[in-house]
């Protein structure tokens, strides 16, 4: 949903699934290992793998939607100096998944996209998706 806005200007996107990138048209995505908490070792390549492709790339600016390989491009992108966004998953609105918690003390700006989960620093809501 965000991708019209990004048209502009020079984009790297990444994911895990680089067929679903190419569903909507992406066909140069960069591919992570899919990880989460109960799979470290995955997670492990996973960080690996992220902090290859920002180094590789050189981003400006940073920006996940979620999950743990976003997570790990997030805290690529402030050891090189880029801006970073995260904007925490339309699919957790009880609470901050586990990434978005730490993301709020590691990037730059931190938003959600359920008003009751906003704070007056991060993270913050500006509006939602749906």
């Amino acid at each position: 949903m965000m991708r019209s806005s990004l048209d502009p200007h020079d984009v790297c996107y990444a994911t895990t699934h680089k067929d679903m990138a190419a569903a909507h048209g992406i066909e140069d995505a960069a591919e992570l290992p899919d990880c989460n908490q109960r799979t470290p070792i995955r997670a492990l390549f996973c960080l690996i793998a992220a902090i290859r492709l920002v180094l590789k790339e050189r981003p400006s600016t940073v920006i996940s939607t979620g999950a743990a390989p976003g997570f790990f491009c997030i805290l690529a992108g402030r050891l090189i100096g880029a801006k970073t966004l995260w904007i925490d998953s339309v699919a957790n609105s009880e609470q901050l998944s586990m990434c978005g918690k730490l993301s709020k003390h590691i990037a730059h700006e931190c938003l959600t996209q359920w008003s009751h989960l906003a704070s007056d620093t991060k993270p913050r809501f500006r509006g939602a998706v749906l």
